[in-house]
């Protein structure tokens, strides 16, 4: 054989592709991400969005999946018509992959609602009369103020290390007996979390269940109900790269089966007389009315695009984001990073900061109106976690 022949196969390799710097290759493309702003100096500038820990950009893959869908769009479930029948498969496919992307078990239930406070209202109607719910005061308020309404429940202070938290939730949960725990899976202000399998472990030890406010978590890392043992958790589209309008709650059928219907109306019954009403069992059972099909599909585009990246890409892209913005911050003097716990490890994405001196609201404002940089100023609807801080009025967030 001749040497030239020896040498074809190196001829037609593939160029060499570029290799992917976590923190500076961009995972997925998003809508808007060339956006301009026009800034008070004068000029414009590339809109470089920080506030996604409040509302994320949508993915280009769900804004093509909705455009898809969007001449099929018809009413679901009962309609006979062929875009009837087309939307209804959408919206049960969609139910089936956002159920899959958090790990649902065979049993376990998907409720399409609207975001993670409305998920979490729906499951405080859900709770069993007379059970008790214990939460931390570290929670975002929609894991807060459901549970307050519904009552009884028990706000345990958060310790100064996570060491100190997980053993005042075990002895609470040796002192009063307690129907559920509803612990943050993310700190929307700081990134952090407890340890989700200790919490489980303690919780079932005790005979409570476990809901997870998953916000915060489920758009930044692999989470799996039956891989963690949870119960219950809550989520939203909006922060999980698809448009506002749609979000779950995925957990256990008894409690969603046995409790009153969370939206009474068409959909949820199963026959209706002027006397009384028998109801569907769940998820139709709280999903009354028409749903958001196109929210659906969107939702579970974003699902698909997440749980279709290289296993452990995204926590090292915003390792590597997050260690370089705390970096910079930390160079500034004045600046003070904000943490819950001191022994905390492997936070989100989420980075919140005072500026010593300066109101954060105009921090804000500045680096919006001079530079086009968007971050979130306030009390990040958790209020009794930045009294704890020590900033009751309020830090920034990026």
């Amino acid at each position: 054989m001749s040497s030239a022949v020896l040498c074809a196969p190196a001829a037609v390799q593939p160029a060499a592709v570029a290799p992917i710097v976590p923190g500076a290759t961009p995972l997925l493309p998003v809508v808007g991400a060339d956006t301009r702003v026009p800034l008070v100096p004068g000029g414009t500038a590339r809109y470089v969005d920080l506030d996604t820990a409040a509302s994320s950009r949508a993915l280009e893959q769900v804004a093509a999946r909705v455009t898809e869908a969007l001449p099929l769009y018809s009413s679901v479930h009962r309609g006979a018509g062929y875009l009837s029948q087309v939307s209804t498969a959408l919206y049960e496919d969609a139910r089936a992959t956002v159920a899959g992307f958090v790990g649902a078990r065979g049993d376990d239930v998907c409720v399409l609602v609207r975001h993670t406070t409305d998920a979490l209202n729906l499951l405080a109607g859900c709770v069993p009369d007379g059970g008790a719910v214990l939460v931390l005061d570290c929670e975002h308020h929609a894991d807060l103020l459901p549970w307050q309404q519904r009552g009884p429940v028990t706000v345990l202070p958060t310790g100064a290390t996570v060491v100190e938290t997980l053993r005042a939730l075990g002895t609470e949960l040796a002192a009063a007996p307690y129907a559920l725990i509803a612990v943050t899976g993310a700190s929307n202000v700081t990134g952090e979390s407890l340890p989700l399998d200790e919490v489980v472990q303690l919780a079932h030890a005790a005979g409570a269940r476990v809901l997870v406010d998953g916000a915060q978590l489920v758009p930044h890392r692999r989470f799996s109900l039956a891989g963690s043992g949870a119960d219950y958790v809550a989520f939203s589209g909006h922060k999980t790269y698809a448009p506002f309008g749609s979000g779950a709650l995925v957990g256990r059928r008894d409690w969603l089966d046995a409790a009153p219907a969370y939206l009474a109306g068409g959909g949820a019954v199963q026959e209706v007389t002027v006397e009384r009403t028998s109801w569907v069992a769940a998820p139709h059972r709280h999903e009354g009315g028409s749903p958001n099909v196109l929210g659906a599909v969107a939702l579970a585009a974003a699902c698909d695009a997440l749980a279709a990246l290289p296993a452990g890409a995204l926590a090292e892209h915003e390792r590597a984001l997050r260690e370089r913005l705390v970096a910079g911050l930390a160079a500034l003097p004045g600046v003070r990073v904000l943490r819950i716990w001191a022994d905390s490890a492997e936070p989100t994405g989420v980075v919140s900061f005072t500026v010593a001196g300066a109101d954060p609201g105009l921090v804000a404002a500045y680096l919006s109106a001079e530079h086009g940089i968007g971050v979130r100023d306030g009390r990040f609807c958790a209020h009794p976690l930045l009294a704890r801080l020590g900033v009751p009025a309020g830090a920034l967030r990026a």
